[in-house]
């Protein structure tokens, strides 16, 4: 694409995706390059969708959210990842870029990895370029760590790289979206957004928590338990590494200085609510991210149950019952 190419305006589609190995510390932050691996399911309806063209005669970028004009500093990251595309693709045009969610923004739900994949595949298609998988999934990083595995749907495994520039450090698919019919029920707990972004929590962690080592040494043996389970299609066994992970990362953000507590009364009484159904016969399994919330992996079978248990759970706001989804994709793409 060159200077004199007619804008091409381009809309794309990407879901939210949840760790179940969490990721949680970086080795590099100006790259989002991180410390350890990870292993997430991208679900379908809880996501982002967002639309660039470039185009001549403007000074700037101007960046729109849910339909009103983005606040300084979301306007600000977004400038830097168009800086990234423009730089690849050889051009100076500023872009208009629309984004809208249906993730809450800030909560502990994933959006900006919903927002950054949808962002990197619609600019830098708008830009001329055609980049594969992997480079999207590089690409998706740099504005968000998560958003690497958004790329791709159903689960999938982000290396850690061992490149200084990041350029191993991506994501790929493990399972697609229709081989497991298994559900992610997420309990709402909270209103608004968390009260540390995860950026800062996490370099905090790093830099003060005590347990910091041991969580980054654990993560190799939980990656290599829950990639097998996928593998085999094993919810228990994917469950209790979920599980594990999920309480680890916790603990270890808690032992932070100052402490890192994103936990309210009704995600202890999620989490209890699904170690009754379990004890009930009923297969479920909780994850937490940096967040309040609770979501609990099912079988689609027992998904009706889990949701009703949790909608009874004090504290609990509603419940969201979601499959797996797939990977960033375009959804229209013309010219002019």
């Amino acid at each position: 694409m060159t200077e004199a190419s007619p804008p091409i305006f381009v809309t794309a589609r990407a879901g939210t995706n949840i760790a179940l190995v969490k990721y949680w510390g970086k080795r590099d932050a100006a790259l989002n390059l991180p410390a350890a691996g990870s292993l997430s399911l991208t679900l379908a309806d809880l996501g982002s969708e967002t639309s660039v063209r470039f185009v001549a005669h403007t000074d700037r970028d101007h960046i729109t959210f849910g339909g009103r004009e983005a606040d300084a500093r979301f306007a600000e990251r977004v400038c830097r990842f168009l800086d990234l595309v423009r730089q690849r693709a050889g051009i100076a045009r500023f872009a208009e870029v629309a984004t809208a969610n249906t993730v809450p923004t800030a909560a502990g739900l994933a959006s900006s990895a919903a927002g950054f994949a949808a962002l990197a595949l619609a600019a830098s298609r708008a830009a001329g370029l055609r980049l594969s998988p992997s480079e999207l999934s590089e690409l998706a990083r740099r504005g968000s760590g998560s958003a690497a595995r958004s790329i791709f749907g159903g689960f999938a495994e982000m290396d850690p790289g061992t490149r200084s520039d990041g350029s191993d450090a991506v994501a790929h698919g493990v399972l697609d979206p229709q081989a497991w019919n298994v559900r992610l029920c997420v309990a709402i707990t909270a209103k608004g957004e968390k009260a540390i972004a995860s950026t800062a929590a996490m370099e905090r962690t790093a830099r003060t928590s005590p347990y910091y080592r041991d969580w980054l040494a654990s993560v190799p043996v939980d990656l290599d338990e829950a990639r097998n389970a996928v593998t085999l299609r094993d919810l228990a066994r994917l469950g209790a590494v979920a599980e594990r992970s999920a309480m680890r990362m916790h603990a270890c953000a808690m032992a932070a200085d100052p402490h890192i507590l994103y936990w309210n009364p009704a995600t202890l009484a999620a989490i209890a609510t699904t170690k009754a159904l379990r004890a009930g016969g009923i297969p479920a399994f909780f994850t937490i991210d940096a967040g309040p919330h609770v979501k609990v992996l099912c079988a689609a079978a027992d998904a009706a149950k889990v949701e009703a248990a949790l909608a009874t759970t004090p504290g609990v706001m509603r419940v969201l019952v979601l499959a797996p989804g797939n990977g960033a994709h375009i959804v229209a793409e013309q010219c002019g």
